[in-house]
């Protein structure tokens, strides 16, 4: 991976987080006014249809469009990530604190990596076992102690069953982190969104008033829209492992928001779990990676400029600004710090 894509990695990584944990205290505000289903469909629809409206303003031949052959697995995508892990979020938010279901969240990191690393063929080290390690033990001190009964158990199950499935999204969204991330994000959430308002309807619930109608649209276009497709940026450039110990400091996001927001306050268990999350983010952060490595010859489509992996020639010269077309790799050997990102998921 060439160097200038590691700072827009971090960004994008870091811009997700921030975006999504943002949305989980106000989801909980929200979630009074309408059921966990329609709020579910509602915060999709809101990213839709503002990166419908967003679409226009794109400059074109940027991003590599989407293909017929991806359509199974952005359908996957939509049934893991934009159906089932929202519902199992805001059910868990309907039994929970917002500030605690915000850091159990962090479960995500630790089974985005296992699934990446044991299904997808990405590397973990030393360091970054121990970094997912101690951000699971924050998830154990978390559900640890005396509970509200059976509402707090099956709250925390369904959070935990949000970050799993999302873990699934993540995996299945970086063999798409090639296409238009608009594209890919617009259509999985509008698909996701209109299913669940109709499902919703369909079970009586009705349509919230018009002012938390239009929060929820805004938190859905912010929180799940730009979120997600900061996100797909991020898997593009630094791999889903890397990207999954970013997007872990949302739940810490969420919790410190939740303060101000909800008029929450953090317990002793909450503070503890943080602590121990902190420190795997952190340790999972700095770990770097770096080996000689070759690249099998590849063709493909995919937005890129002219560096050391792209030294291809056009008919109208070398063009500086980002840009999409069907290219072709050379077989080449050498090393330098890389991550897992689509021109490095080799084996160890």
């Amino acid at each position: 991976m060439s160097a200038p894509a590691l700072p827009r990695g971090v960004a994008s990584g870091l811009g997700a987080a921030v975006l999504f944990g943002l949305s989980t205290p106000f989801a909980k505000l929200l979630l009074p006014s309408s059921g966990p289903l329609m709020l579910a469909g509602l915060l999709y629809l809101g990213s839709g249809i503002g990166l419908t409206v967003i679409a226009p303003f794109r400059r074109a031949g940027r991003e590599a469009p989407l293909r017929r052959g991806d359509l199974p697995t952005l359908a996957a995508m939509v049934v893991a990530g934009g159906i089932a892990a929202p519902l199992l979020l805001l059910a868990g938010l309907a039994r929970l604190p917002g500030g605690e279901a915000s850091l159990l969240l962090n479960l995500e990191a630790p089974f985005t990596i296992g699934i990446a690393v044991l299904l997808f063929g990405e590397s973990l080290g030393r360091r970054e076992g121990i970094g997912a390690a101690a951000v699971v033990l924050g998830g154990v001190v978390l559900a640890y102690g005396p509970s509200e009964g059976s509402m707090h158990a099956i709250g925390a199950l369904a959070v935990a069953g949000a970050g799993l499935a999302w873990s699934i999204d993540n995996n299945l969204s970086q063999r798409l982190s090639l296409r238009d991330p608009v594209a890919v994000t617009r259509l999985k959430t509008l698909v996701a969104g209109s299913f669940n308002v109709a499902v919703a309807m369909a079970l009586g619930d009705p349509l919230p008033s018009a002012l938390p109608l239009g929060g929820a649209l805004v938190t859905g276009f912010l929180g799940y829209g730009v979120s997600i497709v900061l996100h797909l940026l991020a898997l593009r450039h630094i791999g889903t492992s890397r990207q999954a110990a970013y997007l872990a400091t949302a739940p810490f996001i969420g919790a410190v928001a939740s303060v101000p927001i909800l008029g929450e306050q953090l317990t002793w268990k909450e503070i503890a779990a943080g602590v121990f999350m902190a420190a795997g983010v952190t340790i999972l952060v700095r770990a770097r990676h770096g080996h000689g490595h070759t690249h099998d010859p590849v063709e493909h489509d995919h937005a890129h400029v002219h560096d050391e992996h792209h030294d291809h020639a056009h008919g109208e010269g070398i063009l500086p600004a980002p840009h999409s077309h069907l290219h072709r790799h050379p077989m080449l050997t050498h090393d330098h710090p890389h991550h897992p990102d689509p021109h490095h998921r080799h084996r160890h």
